[in-house]
């Protein structure tokens, strides 16, 4: 059995703690069906060199990128076993070079080997083709890479490839070893998410309001004010980071700095070189909070659009929670559905590459996300291109549609308070995003803050219990009256709903039982 890994024998290759489910922000739900209607038979071969000369192809009706070829991938979904038929339907070599093993769900066991240290997962992978299979699965390579080097790595076109190399100065071995009859939804799914395009269908739907050159007035009484997501045009185009933040000029000033990507930190080079060769289903995502105060001069090259210039949190100056990010990130990189932080709005500019966003208003929960009843945990799709495969059609036919739209540069998304929403690099991508509070959002901003369970729902301090507290006496020293303004807008507001029938009333115990808590 051909390895490259006998050389990782060494003791302090042995990961000291497994890997902590603490890394993940949201609890990820199993792997729907592959949606296909019609197997269509898959052998191949496990090769590390990209086959040259070839067209587009596809998969299950999925184009591929040009830098992947199912022709190069083993792992076949499971719908071609069944059609096999007869005594042949029952054999799949994953099943047979796992052992007792096999009784574990893939992903079961792939958690399982995730606990392994990296000589333990070479040993393993020369134990059975099978077991190669799982064990040079990449994932479990991109975890002991981030555990053992943290951002201080070269990536190699792979994680096992990068920690090879990192460890040995012997470029790790490029021999094959040939796979047959291995089926699995779950890796095969896991390939098909990371090398396939997006759909055209997926993208021709652009439905929100585009505006430019409104007043702030009208951007508060029509967006605002209403909770509307809108697309601003023009507020860019002074910006000095719209001609100066090419990747060179960024690479040079930045320097040696490094920037939060994923659960490392890592210099604008390094992932750089990372981003320009991965090729997974869930690329890391650089998402830095300090960029303005590591680089002073990305703080300087941009400005708040006029219509966001009321934030109240800066009341708080040093002590307010995170609320400006820079992100950078390569095609297919993005963010899964989520609710901004502490209730907040926030706008998203882009400086180079385009976005696909999809948003959902706070009452309609995205299909495929299941949020936790207090809020702290939403369960969600294993990536971004699997929600579009398995959900996407769906949503399409809900006579509450999301609201659509392709944010290229110079173009800035309004995201309102409390509204779901996914977003997708459509090629490789750097953007300004803010979170802010204003009269307009501050009072379910101070309601969220004032949750019981707030030290769980309340993100970007080290404070959570005392922000509330702390946000309202400094608004109440700076601004005196507002929240007493704000509360008797609210409760006018409420009064004005139409009041729940007896019907209402019977089948949700909760209707009218809205309580003030300030």
């Amino acid at each position: 059995m051909p390895s490259a890994f006998h050389r990782l024998t060494s003791p302090h290759l042995i990961r000291k703690k497994p890997p902590s489910a603490s890394r993940k922000k949201k609890k990820k739900k199993k792997r729907t069906g592959i949606p296909f209607s019609k197997p269509q038979p898959l052998e191949h071969q496990v090769a590390e060199e990209e086959e040259e000369g070839m067209g587009e192809e596809e998969v299950l009706g999925f184009k591929l990128k040009p830098s992947a070829s199912s022709r190069l991938h083993a792992i076949q979904p499971l719908g071609n076993l069944l059609l096999l038929g007869g005594a042949s339907a029952s054999v799949n070599a994953r099943d047979h070079g796992l052992g007792v093993l096999r009784a574990l769900s893939d992903d079961l066991l792939l958690d399982v080997l995730a606990l392994l240290p990296a000589r333990d997962l070479a040993a393993l992978s020369a134990v059975s083709r099978s077991l190669y299979v799982f064990a040079t699965h990449d994932t479990l390579w991109r975890a002991l890479v981030l555990d053992h080097f943290h951002g201080n790595f070269s990536f190699r076109g792979s994680w096992r490839s990068t920690f090879l190399s990192a460890v040995s100065s012997h470029p790790p071995s490029s021999s094959a070893l040939v796979i047959r009859n291995f089926y699995s939804d779950y890796l095969f799914q896991s390939w098909l998410c990371a090398n396939i395009e997006m759909k055209p269908e997926w993208l021709e739907i652009d439905n929100v309001e585009r505006r430019r050159g409104i007043s702030v007035e009208e951007f508060i009484s029509r967006y605002e004010e209403p909770n509307k997501p809108v697309l601003l045009e023009g507020c860019l185009d002074e910006w000095p980071a719209m001609k100066k933040w090419s990747r060179e000029r960024l690479v040079r000033i930045c320097g040696g700095v490094k920037f939060a990507v994923g659960p490392v930190e890592m210099t604008l080079e390094r992932y750089f070189q990372y981003a320009d060769a991965t090729k997974e289903e869930r690329p890391l995502y650089l998402f830095d909070p300090m960029f303005a105060e590591k680089v002073s001069e990305l703080g300087s090259e941009y400005e708040v659009p006029n219509y966001f210039r009321e934030d109240l949190f800066a009341v708080l100056g040093k002590e307010r929670p995170d609320y400006r990010w820079i992100i950078i990130g390569p095609t297919g990189s993005g963010s899964s559905f989520h609710v901004d932080p502490n209730s907040t709005s926030a706008w998203n500019a882009v400086i180079k590459g385009s976005k696909k966003w999809v948003m959902f208003p706070p009452e309609v929960v995205p299909p495929g996300v299941h949020p936790s009843p207090d809020g702290a945990e939403v369960a969600c799709p294993v990536s971004i291109m699997e929600w579009f495969m398995n959900f996407y059609a769906a949503c399409r036919q809900w006579k509450r549609r999301p609201v659509e739209c392709v944010c290229r540069a110079g173009e800035v998304v309004f995201v309102p308070n409390g509204w779901w929403h996914l977003v997708v690099n459509l090629e490789d991508s750097i953007a300004i995003t803010q979170n802010y509070a204003s009269r307009r959002n501050l009072f379910n901003v101070l309601d969220f803050l004032g949750k019981p369970n707030a030290s769980e729902l309340v993100s970007g301090t080290k404070d959570r219990v005392n922000l509330y507290e702390k946000f309202r006496s400094a608004l109440d020293a700076s601004y005196p009256g507002m929240i007493d303004e704000v509360v008797a807008k609210a409760q006018e507001k409420m009064a004005q709903k139409k009041k729940p029938s007896f019907w209402e009333t019977v089948s949700d115990a909760k209707v009218g039982g809205f309580k003030f808590s300030f």
